[in-house]
């Protein structure tokens, strides 16, 4: 009998992904006025260090300048060209007062801050990682100046692609001022309408994750509306209800989904006609009759009227609003952007702190977060990666070290992607971006060229975020442009050999047993969506019909955001190149059991509104308890299974919804045994 042909791993077409994404017109008109007209600024004022500096500057803040609202570019651009900044005055100070072999332990320790960063989000992760970068291009390129004036130049290119954004934007649809905003919310409304499509579908868990992507750059694009404006307007009020009505929709959509009986196309016609009336802002129109065919059924269309109610206002309710207020009914507000006593159900507000649940305990600070178990293996990962490239580098080539630790700075982080992945495609397009210079030194002649091919990688940029080879290309092209202005004319070919020995340097560092292990860099993620999604089911077998269920989407907001990090990280840690893979869970079946006891929790939730049993006091804390165990299992493989874990898990009889919940619970109850 014919063997079945195995099946390539994951590691090995990883490299092999392209992401179709639509062309940012915007981002590369941005890209194509900043490097390259600084760089022949500089030049043409007799001034090429400045030029240099300030076309890097602009080149680290296009690696940043994605789609999204200006306040989210301010933001996401912002921050990261601080820490350049600072990382540059770093980084030339060193040069400046000759550390020589003293670089090594700097590094190491600015390597250790930007690998520990990665765990606090991916702002703060692209800060440190541009931080680090900085700090090695200051310390090590030969360029004129004082440390300060260096770190202005750089802080001044970032600046002007931050003034160009804010400049140059597409025009403001029909909807009217917060377009952006708005873009945002009919997002949702289109990802709502492609989920209701896909209901009994082969595609629906995915549409739903999509749906809940859409949510989160939505809860983003709102939430910084509010950081940077003290008193909202009631333009921003009004977004922020209708907001709330899609949260509402989703929630019943979730329900909708769990029951996967395909519906009729004029279902999603509604959210469609929301989404065409955010962007055009006019009436969204008739919507489709009602129906009462399933407890998900009648609530979604009850959700729908009210979508529609709030649709016709042309003025905002009152602040708090109905349920919470919108704010909390989207989930923009998260659970630990609140005080103690919001984040307390109103029956335990008076406990006191030794006799609070574990849903109740404060919030992690994002500082203890960042230089906890996982922070520290980050960290210990990209420092000693930059520590053992930079020595190597001294060794071999002291007077253009800098290359080395700088290619391993944009491969090492471990929330970019997988190592082999980023090592294949940053050797492969480092060669092609360098063949590509050299064809135009070739070509071309004058002061004016290096200027010309770093504006061609500027305005490529935006576009190369589809794959990290074609996004190495661009870099490669503007960071030659600058070694050649600088004086090292004949560095192109040199990178090649240079980039083959960082990329050895770090698949060999960062696949040591202790920074290889995907449990350190997995697992803490897995186990906060557990413990969210334990939240959220508590919270939906605890609250009684008619009372405020704003906290409740509130937490449903929160599990399925863990849950997209538990599953992004679950998916690169899938794809790398790992040995002895069958001694750790497989994270990303956790993952999927954990989001259907979401999507069941969620349909639970509507049919207790609608009138079904409740479950008993102690199915609820049985279930409750297992989940917890679960977690607890995977935090700590190495402790004694607790007896919530050991025992079988029953259904629940007449409740369809929490009987999925405990078979989810029963096919999870392995990987974390095993664990």
């Amino acid at each position: 009998m014919p063997r079945a042909p195995r099946a390539v791993p994951t590691w090995l077409t990883h490299p092999l992904r392209w992401q179709r994404l639509p062309v940012p017109w915007a981002a590369v008109v941005r890209g194509a006025l900043c490097a390259g007209p600084l760089l022949a600024a500089g030049l043409a004022t007799g001034h090429p260090a400045a030029g240099v500096l300030a076309g890097l500057g602009s080149m680290l803040a296009g690696v940043n300048d994605r789609p999204g609202t200006r306040r989210r570019g301010i933001v996401h651009i912002g921050l990261p060209a601080l820490a350049s900044a600072f990382g540059m005055l770093m980084g030339a100070t060193l040069q400046t007062v000759g550390a020589g072999w003293w670089v090594v332990p700097a590094l190491f320790a600015v390597g250790f801050v930007s690998g520990a960063g990665s765990v606090a989000g991916p702002v703060r992760s692209n800060a440190g990682m541009q931080m680090l970068a900085s700090t090695v291009l200051g310390a090590g390129m030969p360029l004129s100046g004082a440390p300060w004036l260096k770190a202005l130049y750089l802080l001044a290119g970032c600046l002007w692609l931050l003034l160009l954004r804010l400049v140059f934007h597409p025009p403001r649809p029909a909807g009217g001022p917060l377009s952006g905003e708005r873009a945002a919310v009919a997002t949702v409304f289109d990802a709502l309408a492609d989920a209701l499509a896909a209901v009994g579908g082969p595609d629906a868990e995915a549409a739903r994750r999509r749906l809940t992507a859409a949510l989160d750059r939505a809860d983003e694009a709102l939430r910084l509306r509010r950081l940077l404006r003290r008193r909202p307007r009631p333009g921003e009020r009004l977004l922020a209800e209708r907001l709330a009505a899609a949260t509402a929709l989703c929630e019943a959509s979730v329900a909708l989904l769990w029951e996967a009986r395909p519906l009729p196309d004029r279902v999603a016609e509604g959210p469609r006609r929301f989404a065409d009336a955010l962007r055009t802002g006019r009436p969204p129109g008739r919507l489709s009759a009602p129906e009462t065919s399933s407890p998900a059924r009648g609530a979604f269309d009850r959700a729908l009227l009210d979508a529609a109610v709030v649709f016709a206002r042309t003025e905002p309710v009152d602040a708090a609003g109905a349920d919470g207020g919108p704010a909390v009914i989207s989930g923009a507000v998260r659970p630990d952007e609140r005080g103690p006593e919001d984040r307390r159900q109103p029956e335990d507000r008076d406990k006191p702190e030794d006799q609070r649940t574990r849903s109740e305990a404060p919030p992690v600070r994002r500082g203890r977060i960042m230089f906890g178990p996982a922070g520290r293996d980050y960290g210990l990962r990209v420092g000693l990666c930059i520590a053992v490239s930079a020595a190597v580098a001294l060794a071999l080539r002291a007077e253009h070290w800098y290359w080395l630790p700088a290619t391993a700075t944009f491969l090492v982080k471990p929330d970019l992607g997988p190592l082999f992945s980023r090592t294949v495609n940053r050797f492969a397009g480092t060669v092609a971006g360098v063949l590509v210079f050299a064809a135009a030194g070739a070509l071309l002649d004058g002061w004016w060229w290096p200027a010309l091919v770093a504006g061609a990688g500027g305005a490529l940029l935006p576009f190369a975020t589809r794959h990290f080879a074609l996004q190495t290309v661009a870099i490669t092209l503007m960071v030659l442009s600058f070694v050649h202005v600088s004086g090292d004319p004949q560095a192109a070919l040199e990178r090649i050999a240079d980039t083959s020995a960082a990329c050895a340097l770090v698949l060999v560092v960062g696949h040591l047993p202790r920074l290889a292990d995907p449990r350190r860099r997995v697992g803490h993620k897995v186990t906060a969506a557990l413990r969210a999604t334990e939240t959220y089911l508590g919270e939906v077998l605890r609250t009684e019909p008619g009372h405020d269920r704003g906290e409740r989407l509130v937490r449903r907001r929160a599990a399925y955001r863990a849950l997209g990090e538990a599953r992004a990280a679950a998916e690169t840690a899938a794809a790398e190149l790992v040995a002895a893979r069958g001694r750790n869970p497989d994270w990303l079946t956790v993952v999927t059991a954990a989001e259907r006891i979401v999507d069941a929790a969620t349909a639970c939730a509507v049919r207790l509104d609608h009138g079904a049993r409740r479950p008993t006091p102690q199915e609820a804390r049985r279930l409750c308890e297992a989940l917890t165990a679960m977690a607890d299992a995977l935090e700590d493989p190495g402790r004694p299974g607790p007896p919530a874990l050991a025992a079988q898990i029953p259904p629940v009889p007449g409740c369809a919804t929490l009987t999925d919940v405990a078979a989810e619970l029963e096919h999870m109850r392995g990987f974390a045994g095993a664990a």
